[in-house]
Parts: structure tokens; C-alpha cells; sequence
């Protein structure tokens, strides 16, 4: 049962519940997420309360809607360490349409853009990259 709490809405608490579940691997890659219906029930919630917390965590990228399964925990890439060269731009943002079927990033996963000296640029999918600095002096 979630109770209304100050300072989290029913949803922001039903989504962090879920986020810890599929962080500590108790919901594992694939596996689908319960039902709308079902969490309502489980949790004494709305419908509206249920759907705006499957919502944010496609937002950030843990879940995924796939076609004829329903929502499921998404497979979190290992990450590779992002080391821009000295000199270079790097802020965040979210990607184009075009840039998120380009690279295959899914809703609500940022990118790294990276705008070299020269004034090259490139962006990183933030669920694939981290950001390094090297150790210059």
C-alpha cells in the first residue's frame, strides 16, 4: 500500500519502489513489469497513479514497451569511460528523433555532446558512456 507522503507524489513513490526493485536485480533485464491493473491492486493506487510511474521510468530509460509483451526491465548496457580531449565542450542533452534512431537510444536516455577544439562534434548515448577527465595538470 503507498500512502500520500509529503514531498512525493503516489507515483514518484510507486516509480522509486520499482527503480530500487530493478536496480538491486529484483526485477532483472526482460522481465516484464505487472500490470497496470496490478499495481493499482498491489499498491491501492489509481490507474492515473500507475500509468505516470511506468511513465518516468521509461523516461529514464529503465523500462521499455515492447510490442505483444507490455513493459519490461530494460538490459542496462556496460558503460564505457568517455575521456574528451583538452580543450573540448561537453554538455548534455536530449537526442534528436533522428539521432535516437541513428544510435538505437531509447526514450529518456540523455546524450553526451562533445564539441572538440577543432570544432568537431560528436554525441554518446549516457547509458553507454561515462564521463572521464584525464589526469592533465
Amino acid at each position: 500500500m503507498i500512502s500520500p507522503q509529503p514531498g512525493a507524489t503516489i507515483y514518484e513513490q510507486l516509480a522509486a519502489r520499482l527503480r530500487a526493485d530493478i536496480l538491486a536485480a529484483r526485477l532483472k533485464p526482460g522481465q516484464r513489469l505487472p500490470s497496470e491493473l496490478t499495481l493499482q491492486q498491489e499498491y491501492g493506487i489509481s490507474r492515473e497513479s500507475a500509468r505516470r510511474a511506468v511513465a518516468l521510468l521509461r523516461q529514464e530509460g529503465l523500462v521499455a514497451v515492447q510490442r505483444g509483451h507490455g513493459v519490461v526491465v530494460r538490459e542496462q548496457p556496460e558503460r564505457q569511460d568517455l575521456i574528451p580531449a583538452a580543450g573540448a565542450t561537453v554538455t548534455t542533452r536530449m537526442p534528436t528523433a533522428e539521432e535516437r534512431a541513428t544510435h538505437d537510444i531509447p526514450d529518456g536516455v540523455p546524450v553526451f555532446w562533445v564539441i572538440d577544439p577543432d570544432g568537431g562534434s560528436a554525441i554518446y548515448p549516457g547509458d553507454r558512456w561515462q564521463l572521464r577527465w584525464s589526469a592533465g595538470k
